[in-house]
This record gives C-alpha cells, sequence and structure tokens, in this order.
C-alpha cells in the first residue's frame, strides 16, 4: 500500500510539471512574407534581420523572394519582423524601406523595387504586343514560364 501511494505521488508530480511546462510556452507562429532582394548576400542580411526583429527562425529563398519565420508571438509579432527588414534596405510585402537604407546596400543587392514608376512601365510593356519578352520578372498571367530563356506564350 505504501508503496502504491509513493508511486501515485511521483505519477502525479511528473503529470503536474508536465502539464504546467506545457501551459507556460509561448505559441510559435509560423508565416512566410515576401521579401525583395538578388543574392546569397541578400539572403543573410535578410535572414539577420529578421532574427533582430524576434524571429527563432529565418530562411529566406532567393527564388521565390519568399521568407519564412517562426517567432514567438508573445515576444514579436509579423510586424515587427518586417519593420527589421525594411529597416535594413529591403522591401516587404507591406513595408517599402526607405531610400537610405536601400542605397546603403551593395550594388549585387540592388533589386527593382515594388512600386517604382519603372516598374510599372516594365510590367505594363511586358507583353503589350502579345510576345513575351525576356527576363524572369516578364512572365504574367498571358505568359509562361519557360525552361530556356524565360517567357513562353500560352493558350
Amino acid at each position: 500500500m505504501k508503496t502504491q501511494s509513493i508511486f501515485l505521488s511521483i505519477l502525479f508530480s511528473f503529470i503536474s510539471v508536465f502539464a504546467i511546462a506545457q501551459a507556460k510556452s509561448p505559441a510559435v507562429k509560423s508565416e512566410e512574407i515576401k521579401v525583395w532582394g538578388n543574392c546569397g548576400m541578400c539572403k543573410s542580411t535578410i535572414e539577420k534581420a529578421a532574427k533582430s526583429g524576434g524571429a527563432t527562425f529565418a530562411l529566406w529563398n532567393e527564388d521565390t523572394k519568399i521568407l519564412k519565420v517562426k517567432y514567438a508571438a508573445a515576444k514579436t509579432s509579423n510586424a515587427k519582423i518586417q519593420e527589421k527588414i525594411a529597416a535594413a534596405g529591403y522591401d516587404t510585402k507591406d513595408l517599402t524601406a526607405d531610400n537610405d537604407a536601400y542605397n546603403n546596400l551593395h550594388e549585387c543587392c540592388k533589386y527593382e523595387r515594388k512600386g517604382s514608376a519603372e516598374t510599372v512601365k516594365h510590367d505594363k510593356a511586358c507583353c503589350s504586343d502579345k510576345e513575351c519578352k525576356s527576363g524572369k520578372e516578364c512572365c504574367t498571367d498571358k505568359c509562361a514560364k519557360d525552361s530556356k530563356d524565360c517567357c513562353a506564350k500560352t493558350k
């Protein structure tokens, strides 16, 4: 009887400790953020900026321009992470980096900025004559990515 009582006490203690530990662990959020950039140097800077904004995990894909982040919702937010990235000179889906931060980027890291007059003009002219122009950024709903040059006309 005494052994059974000790066993139940220890079991109850373990269950209590694990239940309390689970209740106190902060909610971890996983999100994807569009971040403009070009190269491996951009990748390093973007990931460091996200971590300085409170992300516990940051991985930026150079091809898709998508940053995957994980963070404790009690400690930071998506907005705070995007603010740090913009402060480093990179435009995000919700924030545009100020011109000084952008101009301080290395030459290989200077990307075509979202919403700039040149970008808008380029996007309108891309498939205007029903022929796809060269360049990965030319693909629109009228064009599809092709394995070689870039764009191939869709039917």
